[in-house]
């Protein structure tokens, strides 16, 4: 079971971290984070390939909560949310699913399937 006090310190920690950062950008910056990010993927340089990388992560994760929840009204919902918002959703949803398990992790990526 190290491994998945690892993985569940792992995703607390992303979350925190990415959440605060969160919280100091839009302090700074305000919620004009997709101009920022379609601009940057406009411009075809370091910071917009990152963006478009990061965007098909987001787009393969929100697909696979699709997927490992059978298409149903919420899963898509919450990969929507997922895709938009990204670690600070994904990695809570991921720990709640590590814990329904019980650290099971090939029924966490496969659900009941």
């Amino acid at each position: 079971m190290k491994h998945t006090y690892f993985f569940k310190t792992l995703l607390i920690a992303q979350t925190l971290l990415v959440l605060i950062y969160t919280i100091f950008a839009f302090t700074n910056e305000g919620a004009n984070l997709f101009a920022i990010f379609i601009a940057n993927i406009k411009e075809l340089n370091w910071n917009g390939q990152f963006n478009l990388d990061f965007a098909s992560y987001l787009s393969l994760s929100g697909l696979w909560i699709m997927w490992r929840n059978n298409f149903s009204i919420s899963a898509i919902i919450l990969a929507i949310l997922a895709a938009i918002v990204g670690i600070i959703v994904f990695a809570p949803y991921l720990l709640y699913l590590l814990i329904k398990v019980d650290g099971n992790i090939p029924k966490l990526l496969v659900g009941d399937r």
